[in-house]
């Protein structure tokens, strides 16, 4: 089945099931889906036909509606992504179809499930569709979108992680009024925080997708000055060089990229860079990378080269590494082979640069324009300086004959995209060139390998396809993907690297000189004239100054046009403005009877102005009248606009033509294919004579058919009795059936708990057991402590039995110590002389009885201080030894004899 049936009957589908959401149109519109999946879509969308906008359209609708099912969201989201299969078809996706808004919706709608498998598609075509594209800060659901992403990145859920960075950096890069939204959040510090940890991620993507997030919102502002300051910054470098050589695949290749050219955008952190000693060697291995047969590797590997050739002290590190590794091998070869292009130069890093500029134009064309613009670059600065080294010079030996291949001859017959993107490589090529003839030495190498004749017939090349744009179906002149512009702009460089080597290579100033005075040279060189770019009007003045001596220029014709660009562009501004102020006015269509009839007005407007010049001529001739030559001068320039008009008008008329000659071819085809309708009519009124032939016979068969039938019934009534009775055993059978499935659900419930139970009955069996233990632990503990303790006790009752001892002993000695007192008093007159001592010494004596009063205090505490009492006890005997002794000494002192006292205990 071909593309457009497929997208007939999904249209068909599509508005099915709009109109009536049941089962079965789900079930044929997800059908129709997968068939169309299963089928070619490249650049489906960039043909601007109808039926692949209005199925488009329809689909984005449906993801966008919360009532359609998951599952058919799902495949229209793999159909579109699918259809987004190059840049211009993700641009149209975006902008024309708001396909970024109705995804982010449906992301919203699923916000409360981060981890369900719809959410993270969505987030993957997002991702895909942001990519190197600004979204506006008012296009619907974005917010949302940015809260559901900072709110994601900070979990724990590592599936959505990496999606949501990924978007979250695509959304950021280059597009203040989101960074400005994120940065008015109140919660921008935790995510900040959370940004810095994943910079320690084991996954490189990852840290790629933060260093991109954290350069795009902290770049200028303390947080990132922290993090990007000189401490930090090469080992920056060094980390994003690793991830580019070494990365995990292109898409982190690609991420790396975009945040080293970030990092550039910023002078101090370019000028960190031309400070950083790897440099050169991190250079040589990107460059490696471009050995590669990946052309979007080799892409990004050429956009990062070109962002440093903008930074001045990068420029001369470039080409060093660049021109000097290859300067002795390039000689060899050149010696060798005729200074071609093969021959030993795959391993280094300049020739891998030269092998893209061969790659079709097809499909590799931003690698070889890439690979140009940067030769251009380097080229530029390695001839600026004072000497050319003779490695540039064996370069450019090398580089020429790869260059001179790619100036061929266009075909218009491969369309309009086609010879746009040629023409924009020969525009490069030639640029590159001049570059070369800037300077005197690779001027004469070149002027060796370029003839008048290449030139020649490429400058043919483009005049013709600047002459043969119908005008009907260009773009405006000022457009800049005119092809009439492209092709002018290569045309007029062509013309410059002619006049470079006019003076150097045979035959070439004459045929530059007729190029000049070509008239199809107007119109390229009327459109770089009026041009916005400075240069384009620099190289047409340049031109202009050639060609106005030139016999045969069309200097009036070149005015003309160039009027007539000018008044395009005021009628467009005109038109701009009124549109401005009705918000919609329809483009004006020009009537095809009108254009066919303006050749035969303009051919009698022509034949009257050529009378009335005649008639002038004659009144000159009779009156002699001064003005008369100035009237015919203005005529005859009136003349050459209106001839010139003529010719696009014949133009107009030949395209004309060649429509009605297609129209012709296809009344030619209508009737060819009526003939066989018509053959086919008759071949069916045939068939249908024997048909009904054979139906005359059948009519016989069918009276024998009819006794069957009635056979039949009668047989088919026993049957059905036999149904009925298959029908009873079908209703038991299912309500068996049920029953069964009743009693499996309940067996399953009861397995299920029974497990449960056995593994409770597991756990609680251990820890029965370690109970058991602490228990058994315990006891035996128990049972020391209780030996410890009567222990104890056994040592109480022996303390109180000496306590009691003590006490009595205590009783005794009191009763001696009255006896004593009571013989002191009667020595009282003998003890008058130390009666201060004796004061003294009852003092000590009160003191002492306080003490024994203490200590039998203590002593009836003992049964608390267990360990204390012998101690204390200890102590009681000394002091007690102590006072006896005292007692002693005063005994003596009073007897004037020495009494031998014992109070021992």
């Amino acid at each position: 089945m071909d593309m457009t049936t497929c997208l007939k009957s999904l249209l068909l589908a599509i508005q099915q099931y709009t109109g009536s959401r049941t089962a079965h149109t789900a079930a044929q519109l997800q059908k129709q889906v997968e068939e169309v999946s299963a089928l070619k879509c490249d650049q489906l969308l960039s043909s601007g036909q109808v039926l692949p906008s209005e199925c488009v359209s329809g689909l984005v609708e449906l993801v966008g509606n919360p009532n359609t099912s998951p599952a058919l969201t799902s495949s229209i989201i793999s159909l579109l992504t699918q259809l987004a299969c190059d840049d211009d078809s993700r641009e149209i996706l975006h902008s024309s179809y708001n396909l970024t808004s109705t995804l982010a919706s449906v992301v919203h709608c699923h916000s409360a499930t981060p981890g369900e498998p719809l959410v993270l598609q969505c987030l993957q075509v997002l991702q895909k569709l942001t990519y190197n594209t600004r979204v506006f800060q008012s296009t619907n659901y974005i917010h949302e979108l940015i809260t559901f992403l900072m709110t994601n990145i900070q979990s724990q859920n590592e599936d959505i992680i990496m999606p949501c960075l990924g978007l979250m950096a695509n959304l950021c890069r280059d597009n203040h009024s989101v960074q400005s939204h994120i940065k008015s959040l109140d919660k921008v510090k935790p995510f900040y925080r959370t940004l810095i940890s994943f910079l320690a991620h084991n996954s490189l993507t990852v840290v790629v997708f933060t260093l991109s997030i954290l350069a795009s919102l902290t770049l200028n502002e303390k947080v990132g000055e922290k993090l990007f300051d000189a401490k930090n910054i090469h080992q920056t470098f060094q980390l994003v060089f690793n991830i580019i050589v070494n990365g995990d695949g292109t898409l982190t290749r690609k991420y790396s990229v975009d945040l080293l050219v970030d990092l550039l955008k910023n002078p101090k952190i370019a000028d960190y860079l031309t400070r950083y000693q790897h440099f050169s060697a991190c250079v040589s291995q990107v460059l490696g990378l471009l050995q590669s047969k990946d052309p979007d590797s080799a892409a990004k590997v050429l956009e990062l080269l070109l962002a440093m050739c903008s930074v001045s002290g990068l420029r001369s590190s470039l080409c060093e590494v660049v021109f000097r590794p290859a300067g002795l091998k390039l000689r060899a070869a050149g010696r060798k082979h005729g200074a071609g292009p093969d021959g030993g130069r795959k391993a280094e890093s300049g020739l891998a640069l030269v092998q893209w500029l061969s790659s079709p134009v097809e499909g590799a064309e931003s690698c070889s324009l890439q690979a140009l613009l940067l030769l251009n670059e380097l080229l530029e600065e390695a001839l600026g300086a004072d000497s050319v080294s003779d490695c540039v010079l064996s370069f450019v030996e090398m580089l020429l004959p790869v260059l001179l291949s790619l100036l061929k001859v266009l075909d218009p017959s491969q369309g309009d995209a086609h010879l746009r993107k040629h023409c924009q490589r020969i525009t490069h090529v030639t640029g590159l060139l001049l570059v070369l003839c800037a300077e005197d030495s690779t001027r004469s190498v070149v002027s060796r390998q370029v003839s008048a004749k290449l030139c020649l017939s490429q400058v043919e090349s483009l005049l013709s396809c600047c002459h043969s744009n119908n005008p009907l179906t260009c773009l405006p002149p000022g457009s800049e993907n005119d092809l009439s512009q492209v092709c002018a702009e290569a045309l007029l460089r062509s013309l410059e690297l002619m006049s470079k080597l006019r003076q150097q290579v045979k035959d070439m100033e004459t045929s530059f000189y007729r190029m000049l005075q070509d008239q199809r040279i107007v119109t390229p060189l009327s459109l770089a004239l009026t041009s916005h770019h400075r240069e384009r009007v620099q190289t047409g003045l340049s031109l202009l100054f050639e060609a106005t001596p030139l016999p045969d220029f069309p200097s009036l014709v070149l005015g003309e046009s160039i009027a007539a660009n000018n008044a395009y562009r005021q009628r467009e501004a005109e038109l701009s403005v009124k549109r401005v102020a009705v918000q919609e006015v329809p483009p004006p269509r020009m009537n095809g009877s009108n254009m066919l009839d303006s050749p035969s007005v303009t051919s009698r407007s022509v034949h009257s102005l050529v009378e009335k010049i005649q008639n002038g001529l004659e009144l000159q001739d009779q009156t002699k009248d001064s003005h008369v030559s100035e009237i015919v001068e203005f005529y005859e320039q009136k003349l050459s606009a209106l001839a010139s008009k003529e010719s696009r008008l014949q133009d107009l008329l030949e395209a004309k033509a060649l429509a009605l000659s297609q129209a012709d071819r296809l009344i030619a085809q209508y009737r060819f294919q009526r003939a066989q309708a018509e053959a086919e009519a008759r071949k069916l009124g045939c068939l249908l004579k024997e048909a009904e032939r054979r139906r005359e016979d059948l009519q016989g068969e069918l009276g024998s058919q009819v006794l069957e039938v009635e056979r039949s019934k009668a047989e088919m009534e026993e049957l059905l009795q036999h149904n009925a009775r298959l029908q009873q055993d079908s209703e038991e059978h299912q309500g068996l059936k049920g029953a069964y499935n009743t009693l499996l659900n309940r067996f399953n419930e009861n397995d299920r708990l029974l497990k449960e139970l056995q593994s409770a009955h597991i756990s609680l069996t251990k820890q029965t057991e370690a109970l058991r233990r602490n228990h058994e632990a315990l006891q035996l503990q128990h049972d020391k402590t209780l030996s410890v303790l009567q222990e104890k006790e056994e040592e109480i009752r022996s303390l109180r039995s000496d306590l009691q001892q003590k006490n009595s002993d205590i009783t005794g000695l009191r009763d001696k110590l009255r006896a004593e007192e009571e013989k002191g008093k009667e020595k009282d007159q003998e003890r008058r002389e130390l009666e201060e001592t004796v004061d003294v010494l009852r003092k000590e004596l009160n003191k002492t009885e306080q003490a024994r009063k203490d200590a039998s205090i203590k002593a009836s505490s003992l049964e608390l201080q267990k360990s204390q009492v012998e101690t204390k006890l200890k102590q009681k005997e000394d002091e007690l030894n102590k006072h006896s002794a005292m007692i002693a000494m005063i005994h003596s002192l009073s007897s004037g004899k020495k009494n031998d006292v014992n109070l021992s205990l």
